[in-house]
């Protein structure tokens, strides 16, 4: 027997005539490898790096709100809290209207990590995007926030 030939070994591969959804996948699962790969560089899993950003982007949430905003049960992002807080790069405060609520915190370190991070995310972003030009990049993005809307809609590809 024949051992499959690495193109065959590799599974189907995305064409400019693939679906919408298989192709938005793919470009998923690249830019998440490449940019996961920055975030390990810097000590952060991909997730962590989420949190950060999350927390970053969205001060104020409480533990709850965070972990719906970002698709994740209480249970693993207790555990990336967890590790953020002992790292040093979160604090947890009381809620003030609630104080059976915990309100995640980024730290000044976990600032500058998340910065660094984004940067060199940004690095990869624009490596993978090089051939399309600015005004193509703005509408990809116009197009992706259109596709995903304002919604509330919990995310799966954490």
């Amino acid at each position: 027997m024949q051992s499959p030939q690495p193109s065959e070994a590799a599974g189907p591969r995305p064409t400019i005539d693939s679906e919408i959804t298989w192709l938005l996948h793919r470009a998923a699962q690249r830019m998440r490898a490449a940019t996961g790969e920055i975030a390990e560089k810097h000590g952060l899993t991909m997730r962590e790096y989420i949190v950060l950003s999350a927390l970053d982007k969205s001060p104020g949430l409480t533990q709850g709100e965070l972990g719906k905003t970002l698709g994740l049960d209480k249970t693993t992002l207790m555990s990336q809290l967890d590790r953020l807080e002992r790292t040093g790069l979160v604090v947890r405060h009381s809620d003030p209207r609630d104080r059976r609520l915990r309100i995640p915190v980024i730290t000044e370190d976990g600032e500058a990590l998340r910065a660094k991070v984004a940067a060199a995310c940004d690095t990869v972003e624009t490596s993978a995007l090089t051939g399309l030009d600015p005004d193509e990049t703005q509408s990809l993005r116009r197009m992706l926030f259109t596709i995903i809307g304002d919604v509330e809609d919990r995310g799966s590809c954490l």
